[in-house]
């Protein structure tokens, strides 16, 4: 964006700067679109390259660091604008480690800090010394305890959406790319791993370095340190665990290669060298974070039975949208997801056959359904909408089924429409186009368009774009998928629902995603008896499947199945991502009685959870 005289004053004042006012020449800028939640100003003057040292101190539980940004400023600029969020900056030079002035504005609860700094015409290099505080948002400093190891601490970060700037003074922008390199010192017996080129194992310094040479916007910038141990699956994959995990997970996403190779037959070339997964301790706060070449992983999806490896399928998806291809703005995020479901559900039907992806289709509508309704009833109904509105709101508010599912679905739409063999054309030419660059919903209305008169003489309407991305809810003519195998459980379901019996030897056989589907068309409400029933059959409340428990927890709780009650608390104190948090807690808080049991649970695991999850708990267990 282009600020203008008024703005900058407006900003020289906020920071209390003494800085000149020139009218700037006109630049063509990279971002798309302006950016409500960065304070930067990347057409004036812009990050290109981070060198980044680093020291972790778990005793402290902070971070003391120098972040050496190469910068490019326009002719008679003389400010750069960096995010900040809770840091102590001790000092700011610039190459020559000549002192460079610098203000921090004003605290914004939501954004953080401003730092802005003087640069001359001869400034190509920023160096801001600094530390994070022990809260630092994107940071979760684990004890020994809460690992599986028991011996080690460990330590994460989770940047997106704009908590980076928590832990590195950054232009915190989706639409801003950098490469980076780093060095970060540890204590010896742990591991440091990044979003970079990875070792593979410990060495005796404690001293780690990493290089990322793609560009990446900062919600990828990504720091794990712990006792970790690593095992390959192929040439270019592997995964990283602690010690007593390592071995199962390697057995549980022991289709990696397949998925990348299936991957790269679907839309070109995987291009960040190495992919490699790491599966977190179970405060992680979501199922999985794409971060380029190191997917962070929850623990969840260890169900032993390779039942929810999708979650990993649609993380390396990422490594296309997303990563490949990035949303401008938080507004523009189902440009990330809906790409990602939509390519994730390919990669599942490239390996397991259409009647399996079909099922994860049909969940996710159902799920798309049920998110629609609940935000009509919270009147939030235009954030049913995949093009958002959310400035001065948190950018997490957008993560919900809209941009995955809606997204999903808006594509396949088109898929379906007019023939897979020229939407996979086009998505592959989308993402070789467009590579290490950002797109708006604005641009990428008429770059489909016009590829598709182009390529197929076809003229997609523009009602399609209206009903999908601009207006609200579901079109009528969302695609139905044929879940084959669905259909079978719902044969099982009317059995069960005239004679209360289930047929052990069809049961036997179902997956994860046909127990979720039982289980979610079961009537309301269920009797004490029929719980009990239920659980000898499927064994539900003793389920190491997080999925399973999830559903089933819920139901417990709305039909006060008391014998599940321990488990949940146990479940939910030892389970940091939101996604199962989220509707286990709105269905306690829903009576007294489960209002009271919430409130105990979350004094006992708050502690245990990360920022991003405690951020929206907060709100609801109140």
């Amino acid at each position: 964006m282009k600020i203008n005289t008024i703005q900058k004053l407006i900003l020289v004042l906020a920071v209390s700067l003494p800085l000149s006012c020139q009218k700037k020449n006109s630049v063509e800028t990279p971002m798309k679109a302006h950016d409500a939640h960065s304070y930067a100003s990347p057409s004036e003057a812009l990050v290109k390259h981070l060198h980044w040292k680093a020291s972790v101190n778990f005793e402290q539980k902070i971070i003391s660091a120098v972040a050496s940004w190469t910068i490019e400023a326009q002719p008679g600029v003389d400010l750069i604008t960096f995010d900040t969020k809770g840091l102590t900056i001790e000092k700011v030079t610039a190459a020559n480690e000549q002192p460079l002035e610098f203000r921090l504005s004003e605290n914004n609860a939501l954004l953080g800090q401003a730092l802005a700094v003087l640069i001359t015409p001869n400034t190509t290099t920023v160096n801001i010394y600094y530390q994070t505080s022990p809260g630092a948002e994107a940071v979760q400093w684990l004890s020994p305890q809460q690992t599986a190891g028991k011996k080690f601490p460990f330590l994460f970060t989770q940047s997106q959406a704009i908590l980076a700037r928590s832990w590195v003074p950054c232009q915190d922008s989706p639409g801003i790319r950098f490469t980076y390199d780093a060095e970060v010192t540890v204590p010896k017996d742990l591991l440091a791993l990044m979003s970079a080129s990875n070792p593979k194992t410990k060495n005796d310094s404690g001293v780690y370095r990493f290089e990322m040479k793609q560009p990446i916007p900062s919600y990828l910038l990504a720091l794990a340190v712990g006792d970790v141990s690593y095992k390959s699956i192929s040439a270019r994959s592997g995964i990283y665990a602690e010690p007593t995990l390592v071995d199962t997970a390697t057995w549980e996403f022991a289709d990696l290669e397949k998925m990348i190779a299936g991957a790269e037959e679907l839309y070109g070339t995987y291009q960040w060298d190495q992919y490699d997964v790491l599966v977190l301790p179970p405060s992680f706060p979501f199922g999985g974070m794409e971060n380029p070449r190191l997917t962070f992983a929850t623990p969840t999806i260890l169900s032993g039975d390779r039942s929810l490896t999708s979650l990993i399928a649609h993380e390396l998806a990422h490594s296309w949208s997303g990563n490949l291809v990035t949303n401008a703005t938080w507004n523009d995020f189902w440009l990330n997801e809906g790409f990602t479901v939509y390519f994730e559900t390919r990669i599942m039907e490239k390996l397991y056959g259409v009647d399996y992806a079909e099922m994860l289709a049909s969940l996710s509508l159902q799920e798309l359904k049920e998110e629609i309704e609940t935000m009509k009833a919270d009147s939030l109904a235009a954030d049913t909408k995949l093009k958002l509105n959310l400035g001065n709101r948190n950018p997490d508010d957008g993560v919900t089924a809209i941009a995955y599912n809606k997204g999903y679905f808006f594509l396949r739409t088109i898929e379906e429409q007019h023939g897979r063999d020229k939407f996979d054309q086009f998505v592959k030419d989308y993402f070789t186009q467009n590579a290490f660059k950002v797109m708006t919903t604005e641009e990428f209305v008429p770059f489909i368009k016009d590829y598709y008169i182009a390529k197929f003489n076809i003229a997609l309407a523009d009602s399609l774009c209206n009903d999908w991305i601009y207006s609200e809810g579901l079109p009528a003519y969302c695609p139905t998928p044929n879940a084959v195998r669905f259909q079978k459980v719902d044969e099982v379901l009317a059995t069960w629902k005239a004679t209360q019996q289930l047929d052990n030897t069809v049961i036997a056989k179902w997956s994860t995603h046909e127990w979720l589907h039982f289980l979610k068309n079961l009537p309301a409400p269920l009797s004490e008896t029929q719980m009990k029933a239920l659980d000898a059959a499927g064994h539900f409340t003793k389920s190491g499947n997080a999925e399973i428990f999830t559903v089933w927890g819920t139901l417990a709780i709305q039909n006060n199945y008391s014998e599940a009650y321990a488990n949940i608390e146990k479940f939910l104190i030892n389970t940091g991502r939101r996604k199962f948090l989220m509707p286990l807690y709105t269905e306690l808080m829903k009576t007294e009685a489960g209002k009271k049991r919430a409130l105990e649970i979350y004094s006992k695991a708050r502690p245990n959870y990360h920022f991003v999850a405690v951020n929206s708990l907060d709100k609801l267990v109140k």
